[in-house]
């Protein structure tokens, strides 16, 4: 029997928690364009949640799942335990330099979420050794965070951003948009038309004005809480110093209902 090579760039992983989205099948059909075996796993990682009660609620739909894995062509679904991924339990897990990125945006509102992303990541692409990495954009910090973490441990991975998919209103897909009310779910497009706007006239208007409008047109949209929303530097998400010239991504996470959403747009140079 012939083996497969480790790390083979024949070999495309897409990683996910489940309660899958057409945004994950996107990143499924993304890699079927470049490998011959798509592996798609599937687990819900306890660091990388700061809430037990978000992780506890967490939704489960694995039927559903295959279903959907198996009409997009995925060729493996990767289904690991616990002690699969940590085998030693999970205290004192190892920890991965990520400099500022710890501590801008959903950093500093997550405390040790990036650390958890790392520690799973990495477990992940040993177990699997694929060539290609697929992720979505919606995430925007958690990739770079991971791309920062494949470049220091040198794992001979390619990542692959794949466009964030979005319902007809804007709203980027989410598996936690399944928790929102009708009402929340119409009142939640907000979140992207403000990025719209701000990323629109990142380059022309004060960006604390942008800010402000943008976070109060969500206090008025009926969000009640906002993390961030923000123009910032798109390579380091640092606070924009020359808009002009900076790449920027317009970025934001805020509170509608109980649930927490986060989207970001790239702003055009």
């Amino acid at each position: 029997m012939a083996v497969r090579p480790a790390y083979s760039q024949q070999t495309a992983f897409v990683p996910t928690m489940g309660a899958l989205h057409e945004g994950h099948i996107s990143l499924v059909k993304a890699a079927r364009e470049k490998a011959e075996t798509v592996v798609v796993s599937i687990f819900v990682n306890p660091t990388q949640f700061n809430d037990a009660a978000d992780f506890q609620h967490y939704p489960v739909s694995l039927e559903q799942d295959i279903d959907m894995l198996t009409a997009a062509g995925a060729n493996v679904l990767y289904l690991p335990g616990l002690t699969d991924m940590y085998p030693d339990g999970t205290a004192n897990l190892e920890q991965y330099p990520l400099g500022t990125l710890e501590n801008l945006l959903e950093g500093f509102y997550r405390p040790g979420h990036f650390q958890g992303v790392c520690q799973v990541v990495r477990r992940l692409l040993e177990h699997v050794q694929p060539g290609l990495l697929f992720m979505g954009q919606k995430d925007y910090q958690q990739c770079i965070v991971v791309q920062h973490m494949i470049d220091d441990t040198q794992l001979p991975v390619h990542m692959q951003l794949v466009p964030t998919m979005r319902e007809p209103s804007g709203l980027a897909m989410s598996s936690r948009n399944r928790r929102l009310t009708p009402p929340e779910l119409e009142a939640s497009v907000a979140l992207y038309q403000a990025l719209l706007h701000m990323a629109a006239h990142a380059r022309t208007q004060p960006i604390e004005a942008l800010e402000a409008a943008a976070a109060q047109s969500l206090l008025d949209a009926g969000f009640h809480k906002i993390d961030y929303i923000t123009l910032a530097n798109a390579q380091t998400l640092a606070p924009v110093s020359n808009p002009q010239t900076e790449p920027m991504v317009a970025i934001a996470a805020a509170f509608i209902g109980a649930v927490r959403l986060i989207d970001n747009l790239p702003v055009e140079a």
